[in-house]
């Protein structure tokens, strides 16, 4: 174990580092940020010493969890071997090679073709200019419009900030680009509550085909959509939802984009979450959980009748990154899978830890701060409400509550996110029964300590109201 002179790293943190989606006043008014200095199992440790168990597998996609040395052998032997080359010159890595063949046999059916990336954004960048280029090739140019959903999320990138659809992401940059609608998320607890779930699931995906229609459907290109919306919130969509999108897309002729970043290779308890809700994409980006989060790698997979079209044209698809299948990344990645398999971690999450981790969850529907739980898989979320039996927020907007809990659960031991007013979870595959229960012990602890700061907020939102 390694000592860090975590106070100087901190200084230089402000000095020099700017980490991703920050508020850069807030970290520098803290002194830097908090500093993590190890990992194993389903634990971190910061700077300072403190164990936190991480509730978030890193940024959802640790499924394996810290400290695999079989993966840093691999990565080392691969370095040895052949530490880079490019997919450009009409060639190829082994490892890719590899790692593609056995992604296309997770995938199934015509998925049989993959393109590596870096990133999840690079995924998502790949899917919208193959599937322009798609159409082109095709002879029907005009059909360039997304069809995506408020509140998705697809990447940081200028495309993938665009496809998706939160509006804080669009607020800089002059974001959305052009060719892209967004239409309602299948979010019951806020856009439908109390509605009948299949009504609920009949209404947003009518929405898809209302904008269709009211664009046009000779003009839309694909529809893109998260099987469950991660950074969204976990929106976990009603029965019937992706089965009626996909029939809609099929009756237009719309290409069907599944954005796997978060829940592919595991995660729902199957490796896909197409495969879990029951319907067959066109293309699927995915990222994360492919490596586990320890080399960054991510890839596209198409179908085959889109790989044919692409084929029997002479021109090039002018597209591709320089670490397109990365031969490093990719080796690992493949040993990660080998890992699952190994382990039999995507049935685990099926029918043990999964289980374990809805019934402890959904056993905080008793507090009086709780207006939901919902789980899938290793994807989990509370939303906190001002009144029981409602969705009401407290001060009367989103937002205020999640971040009080968030930071209470910190302070605890436990890595959560705030989605608004959702506390989200994603744990590694590998938490155990013993760790879930710690979880929950501790976002219970945390919403009872939030109790009072939100009820002191509310009481301050009600005088506020009553001065008007």
């Amino acid at each position: 174990m390694r000592n860090h002179d975590i106070t100087e790293l901190r200084r230089q943190d402000v000095a020099h580092h700017l980490p991703a989606q920050a508020n850069y006043r807030l970290i520098a008014d803290m002194g830097g940020s908090r500093i993590i200095t190890r990992a194993e199992g389903s634990t971190i440790w910061d700077g300072d010493g403190n164990a936190i168990l991480d509730g978030m597998a890193g940024l959802w996609c640790v499924d394996v969890g810290y400290g695999r040395k079989e993966l840093a052998e691999v990565a080392y032997e691969q370095m040895l071997e052949l530490p880079y080359y490019n997919s450009f010159f009409r060639t190829a890595t082994v490892p890719a090679i590899a790692l593609a063949a056995k992604v296309a046999g997770l995938l199934g059916g015509e998925l049989q073709h993959i393109f590596f990336n870096s990133s999840g954004s690079e995924a998502n960048d790949t899917v919208f200019r193959l599937v322009r280029h798609y159409w082109t090739l095709k002879g029907r140019p005009e059909r360039r419009i997304f069809i995506s959903r408020h509140n998705a999320y697809h990447g940081s990138t200028v495309a993938g900030a665009s496809l998706g659809g939160m509006a804080a992401m669009h607020a800089q940059g002059g974001l959305p680009i052009p060719g892209i609608e967004h239409v309602m998320q299948p979010y019951a607890f806020n856009e439908g509550f109390g509605e009948e779930a299949e009504a609920f699931a009949a209404r947003a995906a009518d929405a898809v085909e209302a904008r269709i229609l009211a664009v046009g459907p000779d003009n839309v290109a694909a529809f893109i959509g998260e099987p469950v919306q991660g950074a969204g919130g976990v929106i976990v969509p009603p029965p019937g939802y992706w089965p009626r999108v996909e029939a809609i897309c099929r009756k237009y002729g719309i290409l069907l984009v599944s954005d796997e970043v978060i829940c592919g290779f595991g995660r729902l308890g199957r490796w896909f979450g197409f495969q879990h809700f029951g319907y067959t994409p066109d293309i699927v980006a995915m990222a994360k959980g492919l490596s586990s989060g320890y080399l960054p790698i991510s890839a596209t997979a198409v179908s085959r009748e889109i790989v044919e079209t692409l084929r029997a044209s002479d021109r090039d698809f002018v597209h591709g990154y320089t670490y397109s299948g990365h031969p490093v990344s990719a080796a690992v990645a493949l040993r990660n899978l080998e890992i699952i398999e190994r382990e039999k971690l995507v049935d685990r999450v099926a029918h043990d830890i999964g289980p374990h981790f809805a019934r402890a969850v959904a056993s905080l529907d008793d507090h009086p701060l709780v207006g939901e739980t919902r789980t899938c898989g290793l994807l989990g979320a509370i939303e906190i409400v001002a009144e029981k039996g409602t969705n009401r927020r407290f001060g009367g907007a989103e937002g205020a509550a999640g971040p009080v809990v968030r930071d209470a659960c910190i302070a605890g031991g436990l890595m959560v996110r705030a989605i608004r007013d959702s506390i989200v979870m994603c744990p590694p595959f590998v938490i155990t029964h013993a760790e879930v229960d710690r979880m929950v012990a501790i976002i219970r602890a945390a919403l009872d300590e939030a109790a009072l700061a939100l009820a002191a907020l509310e009481t301050a939102a009600e005088k506020q109201e009553g001065g008007r």
